[in-house]
């Protein structure tokens, strides 16, 4: 039986870039389980947004263990993934547990030491809470105004308050 809280992130934050020294230290933070589309670049844009190749390289230098899971295909992930320089679970079933599961464990990750972190309650954070790791919802670099991206904006902001108003659309 799914809870309220099954839908709730242990954290949300602006943006994956948010995630820095202080927040990993603080929160004991050894492994990232990174989305891709609308976390670490736009939907169907075969760039990372501006920032994420930075910050990459800061987790990296900070020894965080980190992999995409993306419930994209193969085909769509790779390419970049490995300009990002990671590893990748594509098909990641997300929100069932086989992806960010399977990820922890190439990772060699304890999941109390490891965060999901996505921008999407149903995929994202579901996975990352029916496998009991902790969760890091982050809002899109920008919104997209296809229909179906409002409307399931739209029905996430009724299961958890999301206010879009600040955030560009693009």
């Amino acid at each position: 039986m799914m809870r309220i809280l099954d839908f709730k992130p242990t954290f949300w934050l602006k943006n994956v870039i948010s995630i820095d020294e202080e927040f990993i230290k603080k929160n004991n933070v050894s492994a990232l389980i990174l989305d891709m589309d609308n976390t670490l670049s736009m939907h169907d844009d075969p760039n990372a947004e501006d920032g994420v190749m930075e910050w990459l390289s800061k987790m990296r230098s900070l020894g965080v263990r980190m992999r995409v899971v993306s419930n994209n295909r193969t085909r769509r992930v790779e390419p970049l993934a490995k300009a990002m320089g990671l590893e990748f679970t594509a098909n990641g079933a997300k929100p069932l547990t086989f992806g960010v599961n399977r990820a922890a464990k190439a990772m060699g990750a304890e999941k109390s030491e490891t965060l999901v972190v996505g921008d999407q309650i149903f995929t994202d954070v579901l996975a990352g809470n029916f496998a009991g790791m902790r969760t890091v919802l982050v809002e899109p670099f920008h919104l997209e105004n296809k229909w179906t991206f409002r409307l399931k904006r739209k029905i996430e902001s009724l299961v958890f308050h999301r206010d879009y108003s600040d955030l560009e659309l693009k």
